[in-house]
């Protein structure tokens, strides 16, 4: 009989231990739900010029002609060939990018997957769309340096881009040249529209508890419980808003101010846009100037000087592991003339 009762015992722990490990899984992904959402389809106008738009526009992000010398392209900078299972990550993996003259940008280039997500654009959100951030890299001379729209104009017409954009804004190719700033910018802004990413994570999102491991499932977790999620949320787990970079401990690079920069305002000094966090592991190195070169270094340093806690060897590699839930599984095609 006291076999039967110590085996019945064991039973009744096993099933009351699975019991409260379902509970225990079932509350964080409702936790996490209040937090994060899946990434959304594409938000593209519905209308007949919308797939010609995106068309050109995936054209031109892979352009060298955009540049003063013809060495660069959008994609130089924010490659989606350097990972090619998945389009790769968006960036160069460069602290700071090489311009088409040589010069050193002053800071890291960030991914344009998810980039219409964002509530601003650029580092230091100096623009609201996308459509205003695409062409200021190609008369940046620091970038892609080209001197005036007129040259743009002349080097697209002489690659054969006139009937392209006729296509892609019919309405206005019958009584103006339909190669302008303006077009080319929304092209632009239509097909880097499409650049939403995949991950398990929002498989676990929309319920399939068994997308995470274990490990992950802690370190998403430690995410939300340590106070990141005070940031990186909503469904790009970043780019809502601006926030001081050294919070609680001063960040040592005093040199950019940040959004000050662009406001000339004391308040606004080492206030940066909040990175999204999908992807991450493929997006080193971090922070705006690119100090972090791991994503180890750029957890502790997150911890250090937003949060003003230490995190331990375990906790940070949970986190990590976390992160490889994040990592982009969505199909790219390099084909230019489709």
């Amino acid at each position: 009989m006291s076999k039967l009762l110590f085996s019945l015992f064991l039973h009744f722990v096993f099933v009351t231990s699975v019991a409260i490990a379902a509970t225990e899984n079932t509350k964080l992904l409702n936790t996490a739900r209040t937090y994060f959402s899946p990434l959304p389809k594409p938000l593209l106008a519905q209308n007949q010029n919308t797939q010609a738009r995106i068309a050109l526009g995936k054209k031109l992000y892979f352009e060298t002609a955009l540049s003063i010398n013809n060495s660069q392209s959008c994609n130089t900078c924010h490659r989606l060939d350097n990972l090619l299972e998945n389009g790769g990550a968006g960036v160069d993996n460069l602290k700071t990018s090489i311009g088409a003259l040589g010069k050193l940008g002053a800071r890291n280039a960030p991914s344009t997957w998810n980039s219409s997500l964002h509530f601003a654009q650029f580092w230091d959100a100096r623009v609201k769309t996308l459509v205003e951030q695409a062409t200021l890299p190609i008369f940046n001379p620091l970038e892609m340096a080209i001197t005036s729209p007129e040259q743009v104009i002349r080097r697209l017409e002489g690659k054969g881009y006139t009937k392209l954009f006729e296509q892609a804004f019919p309405a206005r190719a019958d009584t103006t040249n339909p190669i302008t700033m303006e077009n080319l910018a929304i092209a632009l802004a239509d097909f880097q529209r499409t650049l939403i990413s995949q991950d398990r994570f929002d498989t676990y999102l929309k319920g399939d508890e068994a997308a995470l491991n274990r490990q992950e499932k802690a370190g998403l977790r430690l995410f939300i419980e340590k106070g990141c999620v005070a940031c990186h949320n909503g469904p790009a787990m970043g780019g809502q808003l601006l926030m001081k970079m050294g919070i609680v401990e001063p960040y040592p690079n005093k040199v950019d101010l940040g959004r000050a920069q662009v406001t000339s305002n004391a308040g606004d000094k080492f206030f940066f846009k909040v990175p999204s966090m999908r992807n991450v592991l493929n997006t080193a190195p971090y922070f705006h100037d690119g100090a972090a070169t791991t994503i180890e270094q750029a957890i502790i340093d997150t911890a250090k000087h937003q949060l003003g806690i230490r995190l331990t060897e375990q906790e940070i590699q949970d986190i990590k592991a976390f992160f490889s839930s994040l990592n982009n599984q969505a199909a790219f095609s390099f084909n230019t003339r489709q």
